[in-house]
């Protein structure tokens, strides 16, 4: 069963930006190619708490998490070069077009006193990256359950060749700006 956020893309953000950006080919409509979720988390030494970090991962984005290690030792930290410092996803094709819809339209509304997300985060490059301040606005999580609230890092990579162009695109997949940003 194909996503619908993958049936808007083609059926309706496609033709859009093509009429808009003037592009002559459908290969050089921008698309978005993958979506990472990155968290870390403080307590480094609680092997418990970094598990259940990425089961409740893997549980939002239905995909295994793999656990991140640190590539440096930081002695004011008290981190050393391999300790287990957080997790990450990667997600692509179904699964991505999947989560952006709940992310769009069930965990994103469920933020309290939501007014947008900040449309000036973008590196320059056509990605954009947002955080997350609690895990606990998707419905796959269970508040009574969870330990520690923890916040995350969710980076949409795209194919666009300027922030306009994947500001663009991801205004019409349903993203919603603040209103400041605009």
């Amino acid at each position: 069963m194909v996503p619908t956020m993958k049936t808007k893309y083609t059926d309706v953000v496609a033709p859009e930006l093509i009429k808009s950006q003037g592009y002559k080919n459908k290969m050089q409509v921008p698309k978005i190619d993958k979506i990472v979720l990155n968290l870390c988390v403080s307590t480094a030494h609680d092997r418990d708490a970094l598990q259940a970090v990425a089961d409740d991962l893997g549980k939002i984005t239905g995909q295994k998490a793999v656990i991140t290690k640190a590539k440096l030792s930081v002695s004011n930290f008290k981190l050393r070069e391999g300790m287990p410092i957080g997790a990450k996803v990667t997600l692509r094709n179904n699964r991505m077009y999947e989560f952006m819809d709940r992310l769009v339209n069930v965990a994103l509304p469920r933020i309290r006193d939501f007014r947008g997300i900040p449309g000036e985060s973008f590196d320059g490059q056509g990605n954009y990256s947002m955080g997350m301040q609690e895990q606990t606005v998707f419905p796959e999580i269970d508040p009574d359950k969870v330990k520690k609230v923890h916040g995350m890092d969710i980076t949409f990579v795209t194919t666009a060749q300027s922030d306009g162009e994947a500001k663009e695109l991801l205004k019409l997949m349903g993203m919603p700006f603040a209103a400041a940003s605009n």
